[in-house]
């Protein structure tokens, strides 16, 4: 029975799930912030290949 209770007490495993739940929820609003700006990151990076390749030459 002591050992029920005790698993019944532990909250170790819930940090873990918290932390978890922090993580998705940050990588949901990366993906969300990179996606609008998908445009402007496409331009950006076209400039720079577009510098690199002149460099190059």
């Amino acid at each position: 029975m002591k050992t029920v209770f005790n698993f019944l007490r532990d909250e170790s495993g819930a940090t873990a799930i918290e932390y978890g739940l922090i993580a998705g929820l940050v990588s949901v609003a990366a993906v969300g912030a990179l996606s609008a700006m998908g445009d402007s990151l496409e331009v950006m990076f076209q400039y720079v290949t577009g510098q690199l390749a002149n460099a190059v030459n």
